[in-house]
């Protein structure tokens, strides 16, 4: 931002501020300079630009008293509410290492064009490589598909190495995905196939029937069985009080037998008390 040398007491000094200062002073050791902010700022002869080829020996060798020039704020100190303005002749990068953030969005100008990919001046101590693989979500054959020196692109960091002086950028990043189109492939019909639905025809037909379920024969059993059991005929009256007559004369049979075998085993008994009495007495 361009600033003029009329006072502007009121207005914030920052780092990278533009202003065309008048040289007011010339020292040893650089110069003051009027930048019309009420109050002077220093010019270090280290940050003094010579034109080319000319070696800078003594300030005055550069900028003379009453001498308009272009200068940059380089650093505002302040202390107990007093400002110390430092300047500089060299034109400040927009975008200082530590401004250089992944993540951030940039704009730049396509400066070289390589096999792997393009290089963008975005303002920075070093220009940004976008590789050939992040400038589109599709295949690019070469950077020069997609981009041409010259152009002015907009593109995002993905990676920062400050030691070695290297960012990233990315152009994709910022474009939106492409939607994925699944195509469905249409059945074959009969007529576009014969022969493949003639054999399925064939295989249907040579398929042999189904063996009847072992289920179903174990019901066909159990039906017969049970026809079989209904047409056996139903016994007499007669037949009923014979049987229930045979019943009987086993169970009196079966009662006179406990009988005697309790009377034997009761003569059993006596006998053999008898004979121990016996035996007593002749002691």
């Amino acid at each position: 931002m361009d600033m003029s040398v009329v006072a502007d007491t009121n207005r914030t000094i920052e780092p990278k501020m533009h202003f065309t200062g008048k040289v007011i002073k010339t020292r040893l050791a650089g110069a003051v300079i009027d930048i019309g902010v009420g109050k002077p700022a220093v010019l270090h002869i280290s940050q003094v630009v010579a034109p080319e080829g000319t070696q800078i020996k003594r300030i005055e060798d550069v900028l003379k008293e009453g001498q308009d020039i272009e200068v940059w704020v380089k650093k505002v100190a302040r202390k107990d509410d007093e400002e110390r303005i430092e300047l500089t002749m060299m034109r400040p990068l927009d975008l200082e290492w530590r401004e250089i953030k992944t993540g951030n969005t940039v704009k730049g100008k396509v400066v070289r064009l390589e096999k792997f990919g393009a290089f963008v001046e975005i303002g920075a101590e070093r220009p940004g490589l976008v590789h050939i693989s992040e400038m589109a979500h599709g295949y690019v054959k070469v950077p020069g598909d997609v981009v041409k020196e010259g152009d002015e692109i907009e593109a995002q960091v993905i990676e920062v190495n400050r030691r070695k002086k290297q960012i990233k950028l990315s152009m994709k990043a910022l474009q939106p995905e492409p939607e994925e189109v699944v195509e469905e492939k249409p059945k074959p019909t009969a007529k576009q196939n014969p022969a493949r639905f003639a054999s399925s025809d064939a295989n249907r037909e040579k398929k042999p029937a189904r063996k009847p379920r072992r289920r179903a024969e174990d019901d066909n059993a159990a039906i017969m069985n049970s026809i079989n059991e209904t047409n056996e005929p139903e016994p007499t009256a007669m037949e009923l009080a014979m049987k229930a007559a045979m019943e009987k004369a086993k169970d009196r049979k079966k009662k006179q037998e406990i009988r005697k075998d309790k009377s034997n085993s009761k003569e059993q008994e006596d006998i053999l008390s008898r004979t121990l009495e016996n035996k007593l007495e002749t002691k």
